[in-house]
C-alpha cells in the first residue's frame, strides 16, 4: 500500500522504516526541510533506526522523505505522529489540525487516517473527523475511514522491540477497525483492538498517568526518608521481593520526556474542562516531579556549607544530561532545570552528556565538558543525574571530591545518594 507517515520523529520515523521494511511503499512527511534532508541522505536522528536501516529502505525505494505536500497524493493509509505539547497547561493541537487540513486535501475515497500522537479521549472523533471531513468535502465512515491507535515508544529499550510491543487499535465503526487493525497486523506482532478512539486515547493516558504517580510517590518519599535516617533504596529493594502486587520505581532528579511530564496533564486538562473539577492524583504528581530538582539542588547547597563552602562560585559538575538512561533524548529533561537553579545561585556549573552527539544541546546553558579524571577533580560537587554506561563510575568516585548520586550507583565516604 501507499502510506505517509507525518511527522518522522521519535515515533514517525520508526513506523515509516518498519512499514516500508514489511513492504510498502512509505512517503515520510515532515513540515522540517533541514531534517527531511538529513533523512533524504540516509542520517537517521532517532537511536532506535540506525542510518543502515534507514539507507536500506531508501536504496530499494520503499521509502522517501519529504516536505513537500504534493508527495502525499494517493495515499492509501496515512498516520498521524505529530507533537502535542502543552502550553500554559493547555493542550496545544495545531500541529495535528495542520496535519489533518493537509491530509485532507489529499484524501480520497477508500483511504484510512489513523492518530498516533498523544491526547486527550474525544479527539480523533470531535477534532481530526470535523477537519478532514471539511477540507476534503468527504464523509468519515462512509467515504474514508479513521481511527486512533496510541504510540508506545520507548527509546533505547532492549526487552521490548518496536514491532513486538503490543499494539492498540481502535476505529470510529467497525469497518475503519478492520483497516486499521489490518495494517498493524502487517508490522506488530500483536494488536489489541478496543471498542472506539476513546478508549484507545484514555489507554495511552492511563500508562503514563500510572508511571508518573508513582514515581512521584517514590520520589517525595525520598526527600522525606533522607531527614528520618532511612535508606530508601535498601527499602525499596527489600519491597521488591514480594512477587505479587509491587511493581518497582525509583527515586531521580525529576521525570522528562514528552510522556510522563506531559501526557497525563492532557487528561487532567480534559477532566477539568469538561467536568469542572480537578483529577487530584496527576496534579499533585506533577507538582512533586516539578520540584524535584529543587531538592536535588538543595542537597548540593547543604553538603558544600557543611565543608564551609558556597554554593556562589562553585564548580558542579552534572553528569548524564538525557532524561532517559543511555538515551540521546534531551526533551524536558530535568537536567536543564537543575542547571538552571544552579547557575541562578552563583554556581559554575559543567555538564558531560557522552551520548549526546557533538553540536546537540544547545538548548542546555551549560558548558559541555568531558568526565575526564582531571575534570572530576576539578569539581566542588559532582552531581550524578542518569548513570549511563558509558560513565566510569569507579574513576568518578575515586577523584570526585564529593558525589550526589541520583541513581544510587556509587557508595563510599565522599558519596551520597539521592
Amino acid at each position: 500500500m501507499q502510506i505517509v507517515v507525518a511527522g518522522q520523529g521519535y515515533v514517525g520515523l520508526p513506523l515509516a522504516v518498519r512499514a516500508a521494511e514489511v513492504g510498502h511503499r512509505v512517503v515520510g512527511y515532515d513540515v522540517d526541510p533541514h531534517r527531511v534532508q538529513q533523512l533524504a541522505a540516509g542520517q537517521s536522528h532517532v537511536e532506535d533506526v540506525t542510518s543502515s536501516r534507514l539507507r536500506a529502505v531508501l536504496d530499494i525505494g520503499a521509502y522517501s522523505a519529504t516536505a513537500d505536500a504534493a508527495a502525499l497524493a494517493g495515499f492509501d493509509i496515512a498516520v498521524i505522529t505529530v507533537p502535542t505539547p502543552l502550553r500554559d497547561g493547555v493542550p496545544d493541537l495545531t500541529y495535528i489540525e495542520s496535519c489533518a487540513r493537509t491530509l485532507g486535501e489529499h484524501l480520497r475515497p477508500g483511504a484510512t487516517v489513523v492518530l498516533e500522537s498523544t491526547t486527550y479521549p474525544g479527539t480523533t472523533e470531535e477534532l481530526l473527523l470535523p477537519i478532514l471531513e471539511k477540507t476534503s468535502g468527504l464523509k468519515g465512515g462512509v467515504d474514508f475511514l479513521a481511527g486512533f491507535s496510541p504510540e508506545r515508544i520507548a527509546p533505547g529499550n532492549k526487552r521490548w522491540s518496536f514491532e513486538g510491543t503490543p499494539k492498540v487499535v481502535s476505529g470510529i465503526d467497525a469497518t475503519s477497525l478492520d483497516a486499521i487493525k489490518g495494517f498493524y497486523d502487517g508490522i506488530f506482532q500483536t494488536t489489541v483492538p478496543v471498542s472506539g478512539p476513546k478508549v484507545a486515547e484514555l489507554a495511552k493516558l492511563i500508562e503514563n498517568t500510572f508511571r508518573l504517580v508513582n514515581i512521584s510517590m517514590i520520589n517525595e518519599l525520598a526527600t522525606l526518608t533522607d531527614r528520618l535516617g532511612v535508606n530508601i533504596w535498601e527499602a525499596i529493594d527489600a519491597a521488591a521481593t514480594k512477587p505479587f502486587g509491587f511493581t518497582r520505581f525509583t527515586p531521580g532528579p525529576g521525570v522528562g520526556g514528552h510522556c510522563l511530564p506531559v501526557d497525563p496533564l492532557f487528561l487532567s486538562w480534559k477532566i477539568r474542562e469538561d467536568l469542572g473539577v480537578p483529577f487530584r492524583f496527576v496534579e499533585l504528581a506533577d507538582d512533586v516531579n516539578r520540584h524535584m530538582p529543587d531538592y536535588v539542588v538543595r542537597r548540593v547547597v547543604e553538603a558544600l556549607d557543611k565543608r564551609g563552602m558556597t554554593i556562589t562560585g562553585s564548580r558542579i559538575l552534572l553528569l548524564g544530561l538525557t532524561y532517559k538512561y543511555n538515551a540521546t533524548d534531551l526533551r524536558n529533561s530535568p537536567s536543564a532545570r537543575v542547571a538552571e537553579l544552579l547557575m541562578d545561585l552563583g554556581a559554575e556549573v559543567r555538564g558531560a552528556d557522552p551520548n549526546i552527539p557533538d553540536g546537540a544541546g544547545t538548548e542546555l546553558a551549560v558548558r559541555r565538558v568531558d568526565a575526564t579524571p582531571e575534570e572530576v577533580a576539578a569539581s566542588d560537587a559532582v552531581v550524578l543525574l542518569m548513570d549511563h554506561t558509558r560513565f566510569d563510575l569507579a574513576m568518578i568516585q575515586e577523584n570526585a571530591t564529593w558525589v550526589l548520586d541520583c541513581r544510587n550507583r556509587m557508595s563510599g565516604a565522599n558519596v551520597e545518594v539521592l
